[in-house]
């Protein structure tokens, strides 16, 4: 876009050197430019010098922010917004929620909410106890408290946002104000995240009696110092190594995946997570392209700038293996299809569930039609595909330049077709050595190796739950630790589904790793789990957490981590004597003190 002398503020000559310097300015380089000058003309309307913030002695500058996260992004956004808010004259204070002195909250003028939703409308473990907090008897009144929520979320899940939403209705009940109403990301949270904290720049601006701050905020996900690529910009990594790790004969199909990171600036620390941006399966795509009326090669735009055939985005754009209730009541909307409409009507919503379960967009087609009048109405109800987030399984000190993963296949039939994982079968049918993967480091501070090398860890981790704790062993032996070492394995058979086997055994061997239980639930009659082996070891086990071990769990939540968080308290009550309450009670102890940390999925 060229800038025009007549209806500018600017000279022939300003225009011509504005005109050269915008088309070479990144994205970011506008952005930061934009907010600069919002920020020196909110100054000046208020009276201070330019280049200093404007203060106002009748409402408080500062701002504290409070995040709930499992994976990190909540503590993304926290510190982009502790950044957008430091560059317009208000001073931030991020915090953990788990970090916070719950005392200090009746003393807040100013608190923005960032905080996802996990599993099925559960608050993530580093926000529990504030949100048992805030509910319970002892929460403060907070009249004097302006507020404001950003939730996080997945609409796949039938609690969307509940954490979120759960903050947002308290604090209200507790006599806040809402600063900014609350809003409601999914997966592809960028852009209503930005939305949201510009709302809540504009806000506080105003009430300090300055403009409204017009320029966009970014709001990606931090990276690393070194390295330019991100969430938003995954570097294509190259597969060094795709392996099968589990046996002929086996019920399953586990992949070592080796990816290299050489020229990326990529870096991580053992608990972090890979993110992989996956494409659908080309099948399933021509599949649904045969169900519709327009041609592969129509061109669809996905966002400004960016148009593409409707074969490609739906292969490498749009997800197309996920039905959600917010999806299905969008595409009632533009249907003509009576039955769709009467699907998602109040009173229908165990109807509703039902039906989303295991069914695609190709199902939604063959049962009520195609919506739309054009391919552009079609996928502008359609949500991004979300990226996949795998526990590395490597340790960059020991591996220089690479990252692995541990990833199973899912297959399964259901409602008369066989479905597929899209990342997982991705990796296991059509990945070879020397392809791309588009990927990201996702930096985890919830699960992470004590910082005292001599402490004493747990580790419980079936299946491909031992990813992390692989790249735990290959640290702690990189960097000499001499803390003690327990590791609990779970599997189908021991012949066939052993993950890692020979290096677990060479680490216990060589010491790094003390002590290992494994239990294979289909070699014998009668099943057994990980949490079984624990109970056997129950004395030994409580003795270690009586010396200071960390314990950590990765998995299945639903089931695995459920039944391990049980037993866990059953082995605390038992060896030490305590009641329910008091083991309870000594578990969140352990939280509190970072010493249970889960990855859990």
């Amino acid at each position: 876009m060229q800038l025009q002398v007549l209806n500018s503020p600017f000279t022939e000559e300003q225009a011509e050197l504005l005109n050269r310097l915008l088309p070479s300015l990144t994205e970011s380089q506008k952005v930061w430019l934009s907010g600069y000058f919002a920020a020196s003309a909110n100054s000046i309307a208020l009276g201070a010098p330019a280049g200093q913030p404007a203060q106002s002695q009748s409402v408080s500058k500062e701002v504290t922010i409070l995040y709930g996260s499992q994976t990190g992004n909540s503590k993304g956004l926290a510190k982009k917004a502790s950044q957008a808010l430091e560059g317009i004259g208000f001073k931030a204070t991020v915090s953990a929620m788990s970090d916070f002195k719950l005392n200090n909250l009746k003393k807040v003028q100013n608190l923005l909410i960032i905080a996802s939703t996990h599993g099925e409308g559960e608050p993530p473990d580093n926000a529990k106890s504030f949100h048992e907090f805030l509910f319970g008897k002892r929460a403060p009144k907070l009249d004097g408290l302006q507020f404001s929520v950003l939730a996080l979320g997945d609409s796949s899940y039938e609690f969307f946002c509940q954490t979120g939403k759960d903050f947002d209705k308290r604090l209200e009940e507790l006599g806040g104000t809402r600063l900014y109403p609350r809003f409601d990301c999914d997966v592809d949270f960028d852009e209503p995240a930005g939305e949201w904290l510009q709302g809540v720049l504009g806000s506080l601006n105003e009430v300090q009696g300055g403009s409204e701050a017009s320029a966009p905020v970014p709001v990606g996900t931090t990276q690393t110092a070194e390295s330019m690529y991100s969430r938003t910009n995954p570097f294509r990594a190259e597969v060094l190594e795709n392996i099968n790790l589990n046996g002929r004969g086996s019920n399953k199909e586990t992949r070592h995946l080796e990816l290299s990171l050489e020229g990326s600036g990529l870096s991580f620390e053992p608990g972090d997570s890979l993110g992989i941006y996956p494409e659908n399966d080309p099948t399933l795509v021509e599949l649904l392209l045969q169900e519709l009326t327009w041609s592969p090669d129509e061109v669809v735009t996905v966002k400004q700038g960016d148009a593409r055939p409707l074969k490609d985005v739906l292969t490498s754009y749009y997800e197309i293996t996920v039905l959600t209730k917010p999806l299905l009541e969008k595409i009632a909307q533009v249907s003509t299809n009576v039955e769709l409409k009467e699907l998602v009507a109040a009173g229908n919503e165990d109807k509703l569930k039902a039906y989303i379960e295991s069914r695609d967009l190709l199902d939604l087609i063959h049962d009520f039609g195609a919506w739309g009048e054009s391919a552009q109405e079609f996928v502008s109800v359609l949500r991004k595909i979300p990226a996949r987030l795998y526990s590395i399984a490597s340790s960059l000190s020991a591996n220089p330049d690479e990252v692995h993963l541990t990833i199973g296949a899912v297959r399964y039939a259901a409602h008369g077709r066989e479905r597929k994982g899209v990342c997982s079968i991705l990796t296991a049918e059509r990945l070879e050595a020397g392809d791309t993967l588009p990927i990201f480091i996702q930096h985890n501070e919830n699960f992470k190796l004590p910082v005292n090398q001599d402490a004493p860890i747990i580790m419980v981790g079936p299946g491909t739950g031992a990813a992390p704790f692989r790249s735990f062993m290959q640290e702690r032996e990189e960097n000499g630790a001499e803390g003690k070492a327990w590791m609990f394995f779970g599997d189908q058979h021991f012949v066939t589904d052993f993950l890692y086997q020979l290096e677990w055994q060479k680490w216990l061997k060589d010491g790094v790793l003390t002590k290992m239980d494994v239990a294979f639930s289909r070699d014998q009659a009668e099943k057994v789990y990980v949490q079984q082996r624990m109970l056997e070891q129950s004395k030994e086990l409580f003795q270690w957490l009586e010396e200071g071990a960390y314990f950590y769990i990765c998995g299945d939540e639903k089931h695995m981590a459920h039944d391990v968080h049980n037993t866990l308290i059953e082995i605390i009550e038992k060896e030490g004597n305590m009641s329910r309450e008091k083991a309870e009670e000594y578990v969140a102890e352990m939280q509190q003190q970072k010493r249970y940390q889960r990855d859990v999925y």
